[in-house]
């Protein structure tokens, strides 16, 4: 990871320390990088470190308008059936039953303005045997209607970890 990612850990841990979220890991999801590199990446408070990265995809986003970028460029709408990205934080909340992938989802709170509708418009954590769990560019990862679907062998070690805190995650999607 070449980017300074720096101001992000930092804001990221004094939301977590005063939303009582979890304070060993984040999620960190940068939308500007390819989709065919990875950008999903799992900060570790305690080491500054990123523990665990990989791909992920983002909305089609071409349901109300033509998007002839949208392999190259995520867009982002909080309008429901819009089939977009959305960003800003999230809690990752309830582990439930996905029929996508390893069957394993998680459900995601929209903490600001531009995500509120992640529940209502079903915009979960889930993988999907279609995305690669290596790097794959120039090419690009497929798109979803919204959610940040990762690899079925990431989310073994996603679900390995998320089933381990006894507080809430933060996931932050940035663009």
């Amino acid at each position: 990871m070449s980017k300074d990612y720096s101001s992000f850990h930092q804001e990221a841990l004094t939301y977590c320390k005063n939303n009582q979220f979890n304070q060993d890991f984040y999620i960190l999801i940068d939308m500007t990088i390819h989709s065919g590199k990875n950008r999903f990446f799992v900060y570790d408070f305690k080491t500054n470190k990123i523990s665990d990265q990989n791909l992920v995809t983002h909305g089609t986003c071409d349901v109300f308008e033509d998007n002839p970028e949208k392999y190259k460029k995520a867009k982002f709408s909080n309008t429901i059936n819009s089939h977009c990205s959305m960003k800003g934080k999230f809690k990752i909340g309830k582990r439930d039953y996905s029929s996508w992938g390893i069957n394993i989802k998680y459900w995601l709170h929209g903490l600001e303005t531009t995500n509120t509708n992640a529940v209502k418009r079903v915009v979960v954590l889930h993988s999907w045997p279609a995305v690669s769990n290596e790097e794959i560019y120039p090419s690009y990862s497929p798109l979803s209607w919204g959610c940040p679907a990762v690899s079925d062998a990431f989310m073994q070690v996603l679900d390995e970890k998320l089933k381990e805190v006894n507080k809430p995650v933060l996931m932050w999607i940035v663009d």
